[in-house]
């Protein structure tokens, strides 16, 4: 571009408001206008040039109040002036020097000192060339744009500005992004939009995608956030980790969402303070929880499984972090957090990023959410713990959002405030939710509630979760300005030290001795050893309990033994007393000399734990790179009193080593001094040596001097070397750590490792024996080690056992049972039931007695929010090991009644039988399963359908076992849809069985109002999976059922009562409106529909099963044997690449290569199909089939349902009929159908059942299964391009056929796109089906054999997958006359999708 095109003037007639604006007050609003300017020119002009030319045009226009034009003449004969003062003004950057080089090189070119300077495309390339400094392109618009945000602060960098305001006002966080997604109310289309319209899995729900598919709706949410006060907007990114994202199948658009979710917001931010420079705004990048925790085992069964680890959770947040300041965002918010390891796994991959340089550090915000009233985050810590476990990572701000209004949060925002020097930010949900899920608080109720957080001083930053809109923040804005924002107080931790497990231990100069408890050591306790050798875990658990029962304030755990692989044992035990909260509220200390073992360790305790330990021995490059990793994970270190040159053994040496090790932390690293704790080696002492004997006053006087001269360092040891001398003899043992301790405490102990329970009082030692130990300790008698051995070997008989029995087994059998249920403890379960069994007549009232009074203690607690999740499931175990213990004498009982009643089985005595399901279309079951082991444990046969549990397997199941309750499950919302259906449907078959309702997204009033009333037996919904056992033994109680379930349906009626009074409809377009809006293709201008080679249908009998093979889609084979990889080894063949599953992966598919050879070569299965292709046209939304091209006759008629529900946009609403020439047109267009088989897999099975082998049950069934998609898949590309030919010239991977990359479309009868799966039946019959290849239809229309596959295909380019979703009666009464059906069985087959009751 050249100077004739007079770009400035260009420029303002296109962005006369950046300009022509009035003459800027302050620098602030002059650096806004400049990079507002550039970032105009470079997006919606798309001229790097142009931006760089508006840059610095409009800095010298600013600095002069002259128009572009005047300072053309300036810029050339000034350049020197001129760019001198554009440097000084904008804070030396260096493009305004080159771009001034620039044009005075060219000045210098020009024929006359008048001619106007040329800047052209040469000069683009000299800024781009390698000798400019600075080369001009989007990345240093966009870095000008974001990292020179000083620019716009008056040179004053963001975390200082920030710092700046807080302290004089309240600043505003935006409101909640879903709540508006949601009243958009957008469509599955419009979540694909164009770019993923093809892709294999539903978008809808997925709030993330929509940076990328509807950019302007984002935007205009930000912007409406940020007009209404906000000074602050998060980016759209709650679930853009790829381990979000999996459930979507979108991981490997992680980056990209993030970056575009933060470029979205920047623009967003940019364009409302170019319209109020009063001031600036910024960017939150927001990374959310994910979907997996990483302290909470998924598996009820298995409490130390991790669904997810902590290096996985690094890898996401750093590939998170990384879009998120690639796009601009400001400052980093780490929110939601509902456990605090993965926060620190956010935390720690800031970190590291910002480490390793590649970024410049930015502010972090970090909110975590309390859950409930018991003041703790779902995985257990306290609001104070968790501030502890991340305060590492110097946050401006810490706060709390979600879960919680703003009155019930207040509380716990008040403690957090008090335990913070950082600002204190939190952003509320509107109130609490009510029983459908919505939130009821207005804008109005809303501010004046979080107001008085605001009047009490308790708040920086205020916004808005769950419910809220921009009203809400204009309002919140509004009522808090007038208030002062919270004054942070002093710093505790540069006070004390705090650690932490689930609750706080803050250690200082008032704090008593804190004990670390030493029996979880392999090295220093035989027992623990023993246990942890045989994969005795919940026995090693049982001692790692008793530590924290005798006084241990902090757990050391060892696993230093060389038969033991350290790493997976540390991971184990630690990850097993994370599900127990009675030993994880206090902070761990992971203990070993292998750092790889300190690092597994690490990533598995959510508190600030202790590592122990590091020292100089390696030297300081060593010292140092060790120390980084362990404050970047947050914890406090043990410096043991080692350098190069061995270990200290006197006071010198051991203040030397501590002193030089201090220097290092505190000046290079950068450690806060109370979390360096110094171990000065306590020695043994009376080892008969004499250079030994003083080891005792060393340590004692170099803790006196490592206290008066390292100021908040805490000095700690392992008390038990003291006495190793006298192992075995521990009456002298337990009486020479009691007299070590009173001294060394006074000296400046802070704290310990020893056996909690292995002490004995100062006051109580006898007076002989204290003597003795007085002088043994400082050194005073040269014959005291002989003399203590003599006093050993007299009082011998005195000394204890190393375990003392639990206090709690002295107790009644009763009680024991009780106290081992609430404490999870499975170590004597079995005993005490035995004996339990024998003081009761029959095994059944041991159930019915004294473990159902202890689940009864249970569920109260967990009720009343005094227990967690992880213990009820560990009591449930021990329930189930109690009841499994008296099962076969149940059985013995039934085989004894049974004798009795002359033969007449009644089958195993049980409780009652219950099947339990998560319903169709939801994958989520942990809730349920709890269930399950709850109601197992107390006697019930359950029946675990498992989860997408289809309405028919739910009933025919319960009918077949005869089952006395129903229990449904579902955690996201279209399962309430589902469990209206299964309702319906138990209604219409007259079932007599109680219905039960639970997981997240149900409610008491919508089980009222939406279920209850489709089924006239008793519905009720169960809130806790504790209180299930009360309600079915209520409802199965013949004297209370009747009562029980009357004042449940009273309550239920009031409840309906309320809730029709506002009841409001959705909206949906009649039928005829739909249609006239339905996707119209110009057939004119289309080219004709390919005549495909026969018309009719072709059989195959046996189709070629090598041939099939090559076309198995192999992950849902490995989904199968559940082996998945991680990213990035997912999916085939990346999972062979996977270091945890890749070995398995690769051995299970070879041997599944060898069934596969062996199937073909041996013929063991058969594959059957069936192709046909028909003339066809579509009249409205169906599609008439004809036996030959003359079109005469009609042999079938496929039927279609249209989109009905009301679309914001201008799309189409689609059916099936639309992508087939209209009859009217005259067009011949043709339909193709497909159906196919494979026989002989259940012959197989059956010979491998029969040999009781399982695995090669799976493995067959897996194998036909992918050999029944095989097939499809090769059928369909037969049809595409031989037998019909429409797309002949194709040539694709089997990779891009997986990606649905052909022409055309092959729908399944029952799928979204049609759900009636009476469909079928017209295929069945137009072909045959069955009498030409044997697969059958089921009375509910499923294919036998199960390993089938039917589809229709349609050939047009235009055509696409889509979910017609709800209906209106009026297309569903059409339908029903259009297919000559009876209206009940259409609604029975279409329940899901009508959109009436």
């Amino acid at each position: 571009m050249s100077s004739s095109n007079n770009f400035p003037d260009r420029l303002s007639n296109n962005n006369s408001q950046l300009l022509n604006r009035p003459f800027p007050k302050s620098f602030i609003e002059a650096k806004e206008i400049i990079f507002e300017t550039v970032y105009f020119c470079y997006i919606e002009l798309n001229q790097a040039f142009q931006a760089l030319w508006a840059l610095i045009s409009t800095t010298f226009t600013l600095m002069s109040n002259k128009s572009p034009t005047e300072l053309v003449k300036d810029i050339v004969n000034k350049t020197t002036e001129v760019s001198s003062k554009a440097i000084d003004y904008v804070v030396n950057h260096e493009i305004i020097g080159n771009a001034a080089y620039l044009i005075s090189k060219e000045k210098n070119t020009n024929a006359s000192p008048d001619a106007e300077p040329k800047i052209g495309p040469d000069a683009i390339d000299d800024i781009n060339n390698k000798d400019a400094t600075t080369p001009l392109n989007k990345n240093f618009i966009t870095s000008g744009l974001n990292d020179e945000r000083s620019i716009s602060l008056n040179g004053v960098d963001l975390n200082t500005y920030l710092k700046e305001q807080l302290t004089k006002r309240i600043m505003f966080l935006d409101g909640g992004m879903g709540t508006i997604i949601q009243s958009l109310k957008l469509s599955e289309e419009d979540f694909r939009g164009e770019r993923f319209k093809d892709h294999s899995h539903d978008l809808k729900g997925n709030n993330d995608i929509l940076v990328l598919t509807q950019p302007e709706h984002i935007k205009n949410i930000h912007i409406a956030y940020l007009e209404a006060g906000a000074d602050f907007v998060e980016s759209n990114t709650f679930c853009s980790t790829f381990i979000s994202q999996a459930d979507y199948a979108c991981e490997k658009y992680a980056y990209e969402l993030n970056k575009e979710a933060a470029r979205l917001a920047k623009e967003a931010c940019i364009e409302v303070t170019a319209r109020d420079p009063s001031k600036p705004r910024f960017v939150c990048g927001a990374l959310g929880p994910t979907n997996r925790t990483c302290s909470i085992s998924p598996s009820v069964e298995n409490p130390a499984y991790r669904n997810v680890t902590f290096d996985e959770l690094v890898e996401a947040y750093s590939e998170q972090a990384r879009g998120l300041l690639d796009g601009g965002a400001d400052i980093l918010l780490v929110e939601t957090i509902f456990d605090t390891l993965n926060a620190k796994a956010a935390l720690y991959a800031i970190d590291l990023l910002f480490e390793e340089g590649s970024y410049k550090r930015t502010p972090i915000f970090v909110s975590g959410t309390i859950v409930d009233q018991s003041g703790r985050t779902l995985s257990g810590q306290t609001g104070e713990a968790f501030v502890s476990s991340i305060n590492h990572s110097n946050p401006l701000a810490i706060g709390l959002n979600c879960a919680l209004g703003a009155e019930q949060m207040k509380p716990f925002v008040q403690n957090i405030a008090k335990f913070t020097s950082s600002f204190v930010i939190c952003y509320p949900n509107a109130g609490l939710p009510n029983t459908f899920g919505d939130y009821d608080e207005t804008p109005e109720m809303m501010s004046k509630a979080v107001a008085e957080f605001a009047k009490e001083g308790l708040i920086n930053i205020l916004g808005g979760c769950c419910g809220t809109t921009p009203d809400h923040i204009k309002a919140i804005v509004k009522a808090c300005s007038q208030y002062k924002p919270r004054v942070p107080p002093p710093n505790l931790q540069l006070e004390s030290m705090i650690i932490s497990g689930l609750e706080v231990l803050k250690v200082s100069k008032e704090t008593n001795f804190v004990n670390i408890g030493e029996r979880c050591n392999v090295a220093g306790s035989r027992k623990f050893a023993r246990h942890i050798l045989k994969g005795e875990y919940e026995e090693a658990i049982t001692i790692a309990r008793s530590q924290v029962e005798n006084g241990a304030q902090i757990i050391d755990v060892n696993m230093d033994e060389g038969m033991l692989d350290g790493k997976a044992a540390m991971t184990k035990f630690l990850n097993l007393i994370a599900s127990d909260p009675d030993i994880s509220r206090v902070p761990i200390m992971v203990d070993s000399s292998n750092f790889e073992v300190v690092l597994a360790g690490l990533k598995c305790a959510q508190g600030k734990c202790i590592v122990n330990s590091i020292s100089l021995k390696e030297g300081p490059e060593d010292f140092i790179k060790k120390a980084k990793i362990i404050r970047r994970f947050g914890a406090a270190v043990v410096v043991m009193a080692f350098d190069e040159t061995g270990q200290a053994d006197v006071k010198e040496r051991k203040v030397e080593i501590c002193k030089r090790s201090y220097e290092t932390l505190t000046e290079i690293v950068g450690f806060n001094p109370n979390d360096i704790i110094f171990d000065p080696n306590i020695l043994t002492i009376c080892t008969g040596m004499e250079e030994h004997n003083n080891f005792g006053v060393e340590f004692i006087e170099a803790t006196r001097e490592i206290k008066r001269t390292l100021p908040g360092a805490k000095v700690s040891g392992g008390i038990s070397n003291l006495s190793f001398s006298f192992r075995g003899m521990d009456k002298v043992r337990e009486a020479m750590h009691s007299v070590f301790l009173y001294h060394a405490i006074q000296a400046g102990l802070d704290m310990g490792i020893v056996n909690a329970g292995f002490l004995t009082i100062y006051d109580d030692i006898p007076k002989d024996l204290l003597e003795l130990c007085e002088n043994a300790l400082w050194n005073r008698d040269s014959d005291v080690t002989e003399k203590m051995l003599n006093y050993a070997q007299k009082h011998g008989k005195e000394t204890k056992k190393e375990a003392n029995e639990e206090e709690w087994r002295k107790e009644n059998v009763k009680s024991r049972i009780s106290y081992a249920l609430v404490k999870g403890i499975t170590k004597y379960i079995i005993e005490d039931t035995e004996e339990a069994r024998q003081s009761y007549s029959r095994p059944l009232e041991v159930i019915e007695g004294p473990l159902m009074n202890g689940m009864s203690v249970v569920g109260d607690l967990f009720g009343k929010g005094k227990m967690f999740l992880p213990q009820v499931i560990k009591s449930a175990r021990v329930m189930k090991k109690a009841v499994a213990h008296l099962i076969p004498y149940m059985e013995e009982e039934r085989l004894a009644n049974l004798a009795k009643l002359g033969g007449e089985d009644s089958g195993p005595t049980h409780a009652g039988v219950v099947v339990i399901a998560t319903v169709k279309g939801d994958v989520h079951d942990i809730g349920k399963n709890i269930v399950g082991v709850v109601l197992g444990c107390n006697n019930y046969k359950v029946i675990d359908l498992g989860v997408m549990t289809p309405c028919e397997k739910i009933i025919s199941t319960a009918l077949k076992e005869k089952a006395d309750i129903i229990g449904l499950s579902g955690l996201i919302t279209p399962s309430l849809d589902e469990m209206i259906t299964v309702a319906k449907e138990m209604e219409k078959q007259n079932l007599d069985i109680p219905l039960l309702i639970g997981g997240a997204t149900t409610s008491k009033a919508h089980t009222a109002v939406k279920i209850s009333p489709q089924y006239s037996k008793p519905t009720i919904h169960v809130l806790d999976a504790s209180k299930s056992v009360v309600v079915v033994s209520n409802l199965l109680d013949k004297k209370l059922k009747e009562d029980f379930w009357e004042d449940i349906a009273e309550e239920y009626q009031e409840i309906r009562e309320d809730h029709y009074a506002s009841l409001q409809n959705q909206k949906y377009l009649p039928l005829q409106i739909a249609r006239e809006k339905g996707f119209k293709i110009d057939w004119t201008k289309q080219p004709f529909p390919i005549k495909p080679s026969f018309i009719g249908k072709r059989v195959f009998t046996n189709y070629d099963l090598k041939r099939i093979s090559e076309f198995i889609d192999w992950n849902p084979f490995f989904q199968v044997w559940q082996l998945r990889g991680r990213y990035p080894n997912r999916g085939f063949p990346k999972i062979f690449n996977d270091e945890h599953v890749g070995l398995e992966a690769k051995k299970i598919y070879e041997e599944a290569l060898i069934f596969i050879k062996k199937i073909i070569d041996e013929k063991l299965f058969t594959a059957k199909g069936i192709v046909g292709i028909y003339p066809a046209n579509s009249i409205d939304d169906d599609i008439q089939i004809y036996d030959e091209e003359s079109r005469s006759k009609i042999v079938s008629t496929f039927f279609g349902l249209r989109q009905q529900m009301e679309k914001e946009s201008d799309e189409p609403y689609f059916c099936l009929s639309d992508f087939i020439a209209p009859k009217s047109s005259k067009i011949p267009d043709y339909l193709g159908l497909f159906a196919v088989g494979i026989f002989g897999a259940d012959e197989l099975v059956k010979k491998f059942e029969h040999e009781h082998d399982d695995y090669n049950v799976i493995m067959t069934k897996a194998i036909a299964d992918r050999f029944a998609e095989g097939f499809a898949e090769c059928l369909h590309e037969d049809i595409r391009k031989e037998l019909w030919g429409y797309s002949s010239n194709e040539n694709l991977t089997l990779e891009d056929i997986l990606n649905v990359k052909y022409q055309g479309i092959r729908p399944a009868p029952a799928y979204p796109s049609q759900p009636d799966h009476r469909e079928k039946v017209t295929m069945w019959n137009l072909m045959n089906i069955y009498e030409e290849t044997g697969i059958e239809l089921t009375d509910n229309l499923a294919m036998l054999p199960a390993a089938s596959v039917s589809a229709l295909v349609f050939a047009n380019p235009k055509s696409q997958y889509f979910a017609v979703g709800k209906i209106e009666k009026d297309q569903v009464l059409n339908y029903t006359k259009r297919i000559n059906k009876d209206l009940e069985d259409t609604e029975k087959w279409l329940r899901s999708n009508l959109n009436y009751d």
